[in-house]
């Protein structure tokens, strides 16, 4: 018989923190802490088995599953020595999802499960408090109603909102026991009301219902966005967890709260987290009250007049450092914990490793390492590479003028400017058009996930560090200030107002979510400056990867960038990029307009001192480390004039008239100019340009070496090769062209000759152009759209749907395909190699920068991979952990 149901509670467990596949990581991980004696109130783990066999079974379940389920809540009953249904001394549960990846607030939960007209006079006797027990009734109610029945859950808050104007209550905790009767009945009319049909009074029905709407969430809108967001298998599945309920809202001496191990924005060792008084757990983590600080410290640094739980609980709060002590030392790794406190009782209903950003991802690794609780391996292991790049862009200027208009709590850090936007429909539209957006909500919900990662940054008035916008947004390294309470958001008028100013949707704001200030209009930064964490990790990486890291650049700003960044060397100089500023576009077009050799040679002759000027500097930056310049690859017509004072303007460089050139231009027209007259085809129809490409090189790596005394070091790169004829004509107009420079300067040059492999008959003759070419250079974004036969620049129109229905598990642009161009570049790879044993193989799409990619690269044998510049950190990182690994996976985060 299948075990479909494992137990948790009272100081064991039949589950263990390894068994996260099985058990989700809020179940293996409950289950851990009943183990290490924490205080956990018992419950039970339905495996993410039963969501497999759910979904394969049109939502059913396994026949032996519902016994397993009494049989578990059975145990229950005795720990608690209460009965589930019974009106006088009834047994209440949560209802929680658990994914084995933490997907925090994506799927549902179901609180104070078992409640009804009779249990919860009971409730109210036991605890000799009505006004705790209806409460809790009406909070599930409201929860139930929205997750497993349907019910839009603004019908239940504008009853309350409603009746709070009514008697005058500010607060939620103003109500008296007969107000939450009153909402009560109200709450169940609107279910009535909805659905025709009362609400459910039968707890086995309302447990089914909600283990139902649990499962069944893994496949609702937002769960679906943050796993493709985040990558997770759709064929993972969730857990459920059935629990015991603790309360924190039975009166000033139960509280219900959040924390981190250590601080998740900044990564230092302090405890972090937020709690609140008389409340339970959903208040904290939808913004809905205004939370109060744990520490002290936490509670000085952000200017509140809150107490912290420090100084109202200080014995709860003792035993709550002694957890983080023994969790952190257990798990070697920060933790973002869940609590109840039940009348002074400490409870804990979760731990999982802490979402946080990429700077606090560094510091807690490299402070982990050094207080000797995991080895520099585990460090570099531990830092998804990806979330590099929230360090690598620029923040605020310090010394700009600044208009503050609000300031809230400094949620996630960073820095962003945008349109402010209301809604994350809104959010997700402008940005797909190009547009950088400021979400703007009272509160998110995990709803909005699209439109908050559409958004540059995000901004709420209500919610704290720990609320879902806070934890979502450090998740997805956006810039994000919470709890901003002065501003005044009105939806319907689409405005927000703070002191007498009112901003409009559509108007640009700044915020910083280093300092959580809110600013008017566009604020300007500056370049990052790296944290010695970020020197430390990657000098660890360094030390144990294989592949080199080369630069995509051919501009001194980029190059200078990528040496900043730890580049060894350029991988791909585009000469066509250095064709399109001011007199050059001129001469390129004199050339395309040319009659014949001679005239192409005139105009040629004007672009080579250019080019030979980019050349140097590119080679003075570089200070010996190997530069491959790719020879022009794009077809001419991207040179032609675009605008009729463009073509006025070529008419009197060359001194043309109009209708020539605009027969010239129709003449370069091409059907499909990728597969067309570009790259090598352009060099042996039109020696001319290389010759003149070729001197420039040459003449440039000369100079730089005479000038500095250090060796250039050359890479030619033939582009769009596919036959070893096409190859060879052009290397003998490389080395004629080489060695006449050499003998004129008096100087020898080391240069390599080699091609980008770019297209799939390439890559199958690869063992004979190797018998010329001395290195390849794997062009994936070319190579991707002909072993495809997709236009980049096209696909994106349905790509989307291809994800989607499951066809591309990614874009294949952004990923390297491991099937199909990736066994193109493991053939290429062994055939160069058996021809020219040291063939020098390296890979300079966009997929060089991509860490599943870059594992890939490390498989196969490559050895460099070359990328844009601000990606080089990731693309150090990720070769340090395919070393690690060994296998095609990335690094997380949870």
């Amino acid at each position: 018989m299948t075990k479909w149901v494992y137990s948790f509670g009272g100081g064991s467990a039949e589950g263990r923190a390894d068994m996260k596949n099985l058990l989700g990581g809020k179940g293996a991980n409950l289950a851990e802490m009943s183990s290490l004696g924490l205080p956990v109130p018992p419950g039970f783990t339905i495996t993410t088995e039963v969501c497999t066999y759910f979904y394969a079974n049109n939502r059913t379940y396994p026949a032996d599953l519902e016994a397993q389920v009494e049989a578990a809540l059975a145990g229950l009953e005795k720990a608690m020595n209460a009965k589930f249904g019974d009106a006088e001394n009834p047994l209440l549960v949560s209802v929680r999802s658990g994914a084995r990846a933490s997907m925090p607030g994506m799927m549902d939960t179901v609180l104070n499960l078992g409640l009804n007209d009779a249990t919860v006079e009971g409730l109210a006797r036991r605890a000799n408090d009505p006004r705790f027990a209806y409460d809790s009734y009406r909070r599930f109610i409201q929860m139930y109603g929205q997750v497993v029945l349907g019910v839009d859950h603004h019908h239940f808050e504008e009853l309350l909102e409603s009746h709070k104007n009514d008697v005058g209550a500010g607060l939620d905790t103003d109500l008296k026991a007969e107000d939450w009767k009153e909402i009560v009945k109200g709450y169940k009319a609107v279910v009535e009301r909805e659905l025709g049909e009362p609400f459910p009074q039968d707890p086995n029905r309302q447990l089914w219902g909600a283990i139902g709407a649990v499962f069944g969430s893994w496949m609702n809108q937002r769960a679906i966005t943050y796993r493709r967001l985040h990558g997770i298998p759709a064929d993972w599945g969730t857990a459920v967890n059935v629990q015991c309920m603790v309360f924190g809202n039975m009166g000033d001496d139960c509280a219900t709260g959040v924390a981190f191990t250590r601080n998740p924005s900044t990564g230092a060792n302090e405890f972090y987290g937020e709690y609140l008084v008389n409340a339970q757990g959903e208040d904290v983590v939808a913004g809905i009250r205004t939370p109060q600080h744990l520490t002290i410290a936490g509670k000085e640094a952000n200017k509140s007049t809150l107490p912290a739980m420090e100084e109202v609980m200080p014995d709860v709060f003792k035993q709550l450092l002694e957890v983080r002590e023994k969790l952190e030392k257990h798990y070697r790794d920060m933790q973002d914990i869940e609590f109840t406190v039940q009348q002074k009782k400490l409870y804990m209903l979760q731990t999982r490793t802490g979402k946080r950003t990429a700077q606090a991802a560094l510091k807690i690794a490299v402070d982990l390492a050094r207080e000797g609780l995991i080895d520099r391996k585990e460090a570099v292991r531990r830092i998804d590479p990806a979330s590099l790049d929230q360090l690598l862009h620029p923040r605020l200027d310090p010394k700009a003028k600044k208009e503050i208009l609000a300031r809230g709590l400094p949620a996630s850090p960073g820095a962003a400017s945008g349109a402010v936007v209301f809604s994350a429909d809104e959010a997700e539209d402008r940005a797909q058009k190009g547009e950088s957006v400021i979400l703007v909500r009272i509160e998110t919900s995990p709803e909005d996930i699209h439109g908050m990662h559409a958004a540059k940054g995000i901004l709420t008035t209500r919610g704290g560090m720990t609320s879902h916008a806070a934890v979502v947004a450090r998740g997805m390294g956006r810039a994000c200030v919470c709890g901003a309470g002065d501003l005044r958001i009105d939806y319907k008028a689409q405005t927000m107002s703070v002191r007498g100013k009112t901003i409009k949707a559509g108007e640009t704001i700044t915020i910083d979510g280093s300092t959580g200030e809110v600013m008017a209009g566009a604020v300007p930064t500056i370049q990052p400056e790296l944290s010695g964490d970020f020197a430390t990790l990657m000098s660890w990486a360094d030390e144990i990867r294989t592949m080199k890291v080369r630069a995509n650049a051919e501009t001194p700003l980029d190059a200078r960038t990528a040496r900043k960044f730890g580049a060894e060397g350029i991988g791909l100089a585009r000469t066509e990029h250095m064709f399109f500023e001011g007199d050059r576009i001129v001469a390129v077009r004199e050339m395309i307009m040319a009659d014949d050799a001679e005239g192409r040679k005139k105009a040629l002759a004007k672009l080579l001192p250019m080019q030979r000027g980019d050349f140097e500097e590119l080679f003075r930056i570089m200070e010996g480390l190997p530069v491959t310049i790719r020879l022009l690859d794009p077809p001419l017509h991207e040179f032609l004039p675009k605008t009729e004072a463009e073509f006025e303007e070529m008419a009197k460089a060359t001194g043309k008239d109009l209708a020539a050139i605009r027969h010239r231009a129709a003449a370069l027209h091409e059907a499909n100019p990728m597969l067309g007259h570009r790259g090598c085809r352009l060099a042996i129809t039109w020696p001319e340009i290389p010759e003149m490409q070729a001197r420039a090189i040459f003449e440039a790596a000369c100079n730089v070496q005479k000038e500095t005394g250090t060796p250039v070091c050359p890479e030619i790169m033939i582009p769009l090769i596919a036959t070893v004829k096409e190859f060879e004509i052009l290397k003998k107009i490389v080395d004629e062209v080489g060695a006449a420079v050499m003998k004129e300067k008096g100087v020898k040059i080391d240069y390599l000759t080699g091609t980008m492999i770019e297209l799939p008959r390439a890559a199958l003759l690869a063992d004979k152009i190797a018998e010329s070419a001395e290195f390849f250079s794997y062009g994936t974004n070319d190579l991707t759209q002909t072993c495809y036969g997709l236009s980049r620049d096209d696909a994106g129109s349905f790509l989307p749907d291809y994800q989607k229905q499951g066809i591309f598990e990614q874009d294949p642009f952004v990923s390297i395909d491991p099937e199909g161009v990736g066994e193109l570049v493991r053939i290429a790879t062994e055939r160069g190699r058996k021809t020219r044993k040291k063939l020098k193989l390296g890979i300079c799409g966009e997929h060089g920068g991509d860490p599943a990619s870059v594992f890939f690269c490390q498989e196969v044998g490559l050895d460099y991979v070359s990328c844009s510049p601000y990606r080089v950190p990731i693309a150090r990182l990720a070769a340090a952990q395919a070393v690690l690994m060994g296998k095609r996976e990335i690094a997380t985060t949870a």
